[in-house]
């Protein structure tokens, strides 16, 4: 994220202005959380603060949900099963969840499940595999070892492991302390949707969607930049889809 972004960011969370709701949260370093916007807790140093634009960013980069604000919920507040079921999560972030937690809590699954995915735009598996995975990935970007990292979140299997890490993060597990965050976007034209991938300063990626050979060119990209490649906002992405509007319009 750009510096000037970052700081107009810090700012707007001093003011505690309501107009940034869901605009974008802030991670602190030294606590391990994330944020709204206006989370009411005392304001850390700038040098302290991560900025997402979304929470499963926020969770991918190993921050786990403010108590007090509850930054998953906007506004601030959600449906009883579904604060129920962040709260399972974070009371054991590690934990393979099945039915029958479910069913000891007083929670259908399906339902909370149906809400979750509603109310967040991911599944309630998603959101739990996220938690765990970026836990790991945070431990071996602070130096663990993999198989301390996998342990740590409660892999028995060493291929799962890699396989589940290398599935989000697009990269193996022993490159995890290498990574470098980049953005993708689909972008809708009159000749068909196409993949953009950018980093913070250059267009990485543009291709439409049925290329031949693009999920190959996609890998070889994530591989060559060691990224991680996340959908999430850029500016270089802005500008490119407001270029390609541009162009089709005239």
């Amino acid at each position: 994220m750009e510096l000037s972004i970052a700081k107009t960011y810090y700012q707007a969370m001093l003011d505690r202005g309501p107009a940034y709701i869901g605009t974008f949260y802030v991670g602190v370093r030294s606590t391990g959380v994330f944020c709204h916007a206006i989370c009411p807790a005392r304001k850390p140093g700038f040098e302290q603060c991560e900025f997402f634009t979304k929470p499963e960013e926020a969770l991918l980069a190993g921050y786990r949900p403010c108590k007090r604000c509850l930054p998953l919920s906007h506004p601030l507040n959600m449906p009883d099963a579904v604060l129920k079921l962040v709260g399972m999560v974070e009371a054991d972030p590690t934990r393979y969840w099945r039915e029958a937690d479910f069913k000891s809590r007083g929670l259908a699954a399906k339902t909370a499940s149906r809400q979750f995915l509603r109310r967040f735009g991911m599944s309630f598996v998603q959101y739990a595999r996220a938690r765990r995975m970026g836990i790991a990935m945070q431990e071996i970007r602070n130096g663990s070892r993999v198989i301390d990292a996998r342990w740590e979140v409660r892999y028995t299997s060493a291929s799962g492991f890699r396989d589940g890490f290398s599935q989000i993060f697009g990269m193996s597990p022993a490159n995890g302390s290498e990574a470098l965050y980049v953005s993708a976007r689909w972008l809708e034209t009159p000749l068909g949707p196409m993949l953009a991938i950018a980093d913070e300063t250059d267009l990485l990626l543009l291709e439409f969607s049925d290329r031949s050979g693009l999920e190959r060119e996609f890998e070889i990209l994530r591989r060559q930049e060691k990224a991680v490649v996340l959908p999430r906002d850029n500016h270089i992405l802005d500008q490119k889809e407001n270029l390609i509007k541009a162009y089709f319009i005239k």
